[in-house]
């Protein structure tokens, strides 16, 4: 595909390397041609890294399969996550899974992008529900709207919650910021 062609989004694998194309501005040089000057996200690392591309280049492109999962169980630093469609089970690693344990609960469903075969990028859903195991008692009349107090959740995640909030609770949480979002109704 061409420089020109480009999307933010897209995938493309560069010097063997995976990347996502986070944003690129057309630029207009003084002397010479024009420019793409181009910000990219490693895949792999999480890394940006800025490049100029001209507008004649060819990037290529990558194609990355959605497919749903389901969360399963961890087993120390290992993942057991299952395909919703051909009911197979694959194991991440701590790297590979980051800071998901902390928000899963077995049978959350996940959404992973995988290339030839092989998983690279794991999207959690924006919001989960947790149960509250431990946090300080309620104050009396505490009703500043700038108190909170922490939390500690059943995945033993550790947020900051309104002063109301009690053990037992079941609270949404946002895994994109890792803040209390509201009590959940049950």
């Amino acid at each position: 595909m061409k420089a020109s062609e480009m999307k933010k989004g897209q995938t493309v694998k560069i010097d063997g390397t995976l990347y996502v194309i986070v944003d690129f501005q057309h630029v207009k040089l003084g002397k010479g041609g024009a420019v793409y000057q181009t910000k990219f996200k490693n895949l792999t690392d999480g890394g940006i890294r800025d490049m100029r591309i001209r507008a004649e280049d060819t990037l290529d492109d990558a194609y990355l399969d959605k497919r749903n999962f389901e969360y399963l169980y961890s087993a120390g630093s290992e993942h057991v996550f299952m395909d919703l469609e051909n009911y197979d089970q694959i194991t991440l690693d701590d790297d590979a899974f980051g800071e998901g344990p902390q928000y899963c609960k077995p049978n959350t469903p996940i959404q992973m992008s995988m290339y030839e075969g092989k998983p690279v990028v794991v999207q959690l859903p924006n919001t989960v529900d947790l149960e509250v195991t431990d946090t300080a008692p309620e104050i009396k009349g505490a009703t500043a709207t700038n108190q909170y107090k922490p939390a500690t959740l059943e995945t033993g995640l550790i947020v900051q919650v309104p002063p109301f909030v009690k053990v037992g609770e079941l609270i949404r949480v946002d895994t994109r910021t890792g803040e209390y979002v509201t009590r959940v109704k049950e």
